[in-house]
C-alpha cells in the first residue's frame, strides 16, 4: 500500500537503533521529510523558523548542502541570512557544482526561452531572468531595449551577480546593464530606494523609448523605484484595450499612464487619472504623445484614490470602467492618515470603485504581491461586491506572461492576479 502520510518510511537499518541517525558532514544542514519533498518538488526558499538555527553553521553567501533525515541529497543552496528566508535554493542536482559555468549555462537558456517566444523588436520590455523559476536566486533582470536593468533582492548573490552580468553581455550584448539593489532586512522594512548604477557597458539616456507592439512608452532604467512601465502586467493592459472601447475609463493608482494609453487605444471616449505623484501624470502625459495621443486630452488628478472615489460619489459621477491596480502597502502619508494594505484594504477599495460604476459597467482589477492569494483576491472582490449590494462577474482573466516562468512548485511565483468584472 501506498504511503501517503507525508512521512518517509524508515529505512529497514533504522530499526532497532531509532536513536541514532546519520552522520551529517561540515556543510551539511539536515531537514525534516516534509521539507525536502517540497524542495524536491520545485519550492526554492527555506525559511529561517523551519530550521534548527542553533545548529546552523552556514554564512552568507556560501554554499551549503541539504539533506534528508536519511542524510540523502536534497539540494544545494546559497545562504541568505539577510531576509526571512535562509537559504536559497540553487541546485538539486548532487552532480553539479554552483560555480560560473553553471549560471553562465542558465542565464544563456533563460535568454534563449525569451528569444524563442518575443519579438525583441516589437516588444522592447520583457523580463529575461525571472530569478528562482530560471534557476537564478535573488536576480529578477528585465530588459528595456538596448538596456538592462538587474534588481538584486538579497546581498548573499552579491559574488554570483558578476557571472551573471559577463552571461548578459555575452548572449544579449546590450549596451548597458544597471543594477538597482532592493535588499529587505529582517526588520521587514521595505527595501531603501537606492538609484540603479551601472555595472557594465554606457550609460543610459534618462527617458529610453520603449516599444511594445503599436504602442510607445518612456522607461527610466536609472530609477531608484520603478522604471516607469511593468512588464508582468502587459497582459492586463492588454485586456484593458479590448474592454474600454466607447467606454469612460476611471485608472485608479494610475502611475506614469500605460493602462490610460491602452484605454485609449482601445477606444475610450474618456480617461481620468488618478496619483498621488504629479511628476508620474507628467510621465503619462508624454506617453500619451509618444503614441500619438493628445496628452492634454484626457484629465489627471494628483490625490488620494479613496478620497477622489468618495468625492466622485458624492457628486454622482459615473464612469464605465474603472481600473484599480494598487501598490501592495503604502504609507499613511501617501493614503491621508491611514496606511494602505492590499491584504485588508483591498475589498474597501472594490466597494468604493462599484459606487461610481455605471451598471453594466467593467472593474478591471489587478494586485501583484503574493501575499494575497488568488483565493483572497477573489474573496476580496467578493467582500466589495457584498458590501455594494451589486452583483459582480469575472468575465476574463490574464496572468504572467511568457516571459515570467513560474516553476509548478513555486506557487508564490504566480502572484499576479488580474481580473475583468462585469457589474450589474
Amino acid at each position: 500500500m501506498s504511503d501517503f502520510s507525508g512521512q518517509k518510511p524508515r529505512r529497514s537499518s533504522q530499526v532497532g537503533h531509532l536513536h541514532s541517525k546519520p552522520k551529517i558532514r561540515k556543510g551539511t544542514t539536515r531537514v525534516s521529510y516534509e521539507l525536502a519533498s517540497k524542495i524536491r518538488s520545485g519550492h526554492p526558499w527555506i525559511y529561517r523558523e523551519s530550521i534548527d538555527t542553533r545548529r546552523f553553521q552556514g554564512t552568507m553567501g556560501g554554499l551549503v548542502t541539504l539533506v534528508d533525515p536519511d542524510g540523502d541529497f536534497v539540494a544545494k543552496c546559497i545562504v541568505d541570512g539577510s531576509t526571512p528566508i535562509l537559504m536559497r535554493v540553487v541546485s538539486r542536482n548532487p552532480h553539479r557544482e554552483a560555480d560560473k559555468e553553471l549560471f553562465f549555462e542558465r542565464v544563456k537558456r533563460a535568454i534563449d526561452h525569451r528569444r524563442e517566444c518575443i519579438d525583441f523588436d516589437d516588444y522592447q520590455c520583457c523580463r529575461i531572468i525571472n530569478g528562482e523559476s530560471d534557476g537564478l536566486p535573488g536576480f529578477h533582470v528585465e530588459r528595456y531595449g538596448d538596456f538592462v536593468l538587474a534588481q538584486m533582492y538579497t546581498p548573499a548573490v552579491i559574488e554570483q551577480s558578476e557571472w551573471v552580468y559577463d552571461a548578459i553581455m555575452e548572449s544579449l550584448q546590450p549596451k548597458g546593464i544597471y543594477e538597482q539593489r532592493r535588499f529587505k532586512p529582517l526588520s521587514g522594512e521595505a527595501p531603501k530606494r537606492n538609484a540603479a548604477r551601472l555595472v557594465r557597458g554606457e550609460a543610459a539616456p534618462v527617458e529610453l523609448e520603449i516599444q511594445e507592439g503599436d504602442l510607445k512608452f518612456y522607461a527610466d532604467v536609472t530609477a531608484p523605484l520603478s522604471t516607469g512601465l511593468f512588464a508582468d502586467l502587459r497582459l492586463g493592459r492588454g485586456a484593458i484595450r479590448r474592454w474600454s472601447k466607447d467606454r469612460k475609463v476611471l485608472n485608479l493608482f494610475s502611475y506614469t499612464g500605460a493602462i490610460s494609453v491602452y484605454a485609449k487605444a482601445g477606444g475610450a471616449t474618456e480617461v481620468t487619472a488618478i496619483d498621488v505623484a504629479a511628476k508620474a501624470h507628467a510621465r503619462a502625459r508624454r506617453n500619451f504623445d509618444l503614441s500619438g495621443f493628445d496628452g492634454e486630452e484626457h484629465e489627471h488628478i494628483a490625490d488620494d484614490a479613496l478620497k477622489v472615489l468618495a468625492r466622485f460619489a458624492n457628486r454622482g459621477r459615473k464612469f464605465d470602467m474603472v481600473a484599480i491596480d494598487p501598490p501592495a502597502f503604502a504609507s499613511a502619508a501617501k493614503k491621508g492618515g491611514k496606511p494602505w494594505s492590499a491584504l485588508k484594504d483591498y475589498a474597501e477599495l472594490v466597494a468604493a470603485s462599484l459606487e461610481v460604476l455605471n451598471p453594466g459597467g467593467i472593474l478591471a482589477a489587478a494586485c501583484s504581491t503574493h501575499k494575497m492569494s488568488h483565493l483572497d483576491f477573489d474573496a476580496s472582490l467578493a467582500k466589495g461586491s457584498e458590501t455594494t449590494g451589486r452583483e459582480l462577474s469575472v468575465v476574463e482573466r490574464v496572468g504572467l506572461p511568457v516571459d515570467f516562468p513560474v516553476h509548478v512548485g513555486f506557487p508564490e511565483g504566480n502572484y499576479l492576479k488580474f481580473a475583468i468584472c462585469k457589474a450589474d
